[in-house]
């Protein structure tokens, strides 16, 4: 093998290289939800009473941004009732819960602003 073959062979191998990082680049990007991507988020409250300033919370794999009385939610991965419950034990009643678009009825508000919320909040 001469050394101009050798140099093409390299350039051919960089060039291979180079169009596979940035495909998997892009294909990481087409993998965002058109939901991320508006900038919406999976969980929409509606608090009871504002908070006092902007708040950031994580818990159990929700990240959580607040101001006033409404806060949004990253995706968890428990069920909403249960996310609403833990919310409402750390940040007080939730007048409102918004799950992927699913508001949470009277009666599930209930159980996650209710007496049991405590004990589901600590799953």
């Amino acid at each position: 093998m001469t050394a101009t073959q050798a140099s093409r062979s390299s350039l051919s191998k960089l060039a291979f290289v180079a169009a596979a990082f940035f495909g998997t680049a892009l294909s990481f990007g087409a993998t965002i939800s058109p939901a991320q991507a508006a900038g919406t988020a999976f969980y929409q409250v509606q608090l009871a009473a504002p908070l006092d300033g902007a708040r950031t919370e994580i818990q159990n794999g929700v990240a959580w941004k607040c101001q006033g009385d409404t806060c949004r939610g990253s995706q968890g991965t428990s069920r909403a009732e249960i996310v609403c419950a833990r919310l409402a034990r750390k940040l007080g009643e939730v007048a409102s819960f918004t799950a992927r678009g699913e508001t949470l009825d009277a009666e599930g508000l209930a159980k996650c602003n209710g007496e049991k919320t405590s004990a589901v909040a600590r799953r």
